[in-house]
């Protein structure tokens, strides 16, 4: 049975942003039980960019396609931020680029050896080896998702 052990990764950059850009951002605490009074909340601007992004030059983001990750969170359709500043180290998520393929997940290094974990038992764990044309693209630090 042949598996498919990678993700399609869509990449785009981080837009320009000026400094009126930004979604208003109630600081008032969203309370996921009973409401709460909202008679002193404040209203400002907040920027997802500044939130999300450290290194804006090193940083891109990716949508993923597949379900090798499922159980660290990240889904079909899920947009990564991926931080290419960042060194790879063992219990990262990184998005590789493996065989001619982008991939996405867990590194697991050890001894010298480096294999790449899927958070899901159906897909393979892979062990990198010499013959392997393996790069560590970049280090994923966020997951934006659609609800």
């Amino acid at each position: 049975m042949i598996m498919n052990t990678s993700e399609a990764l869509t990449f785009f950059l981080p837009k320009e942003l000026s400094e009126s850009e930004g979604a208003i951002f109630m600081d008032i605490g969203i309370s996921a039980g009973f409401p709460s009074p909202a008679d002193d909340f404040r209203e400002t601007r907040i920027s997802l960019d500044e939130e999300l992004i450290r290194n804006k030059e090193a940083t891109f983001f990716a949508r993923v396609s597949g379900q090798s990750m499922i159980g660290a969170g990240l889904e079909d359709n899920d947009l990564l931020v991926i931080d290419r500043s960042i060194p790879p180290t063992n219990n990262k998520i990184a998005v590789c680029f493996l065989d001619g393929e982008f991939t996405v997940k867990r590194l697991r290094v050890e001894g010298g050896e480096v294999w790449l974990k899927p958070e899901n038992p159906d897909y393979p764990i892979i062990k990198i080896t010499e013959e392997n044309n393996f790069i560590i693209w970049g280090i994923v630090t966020n997951v934006i998702k659609k609800v």
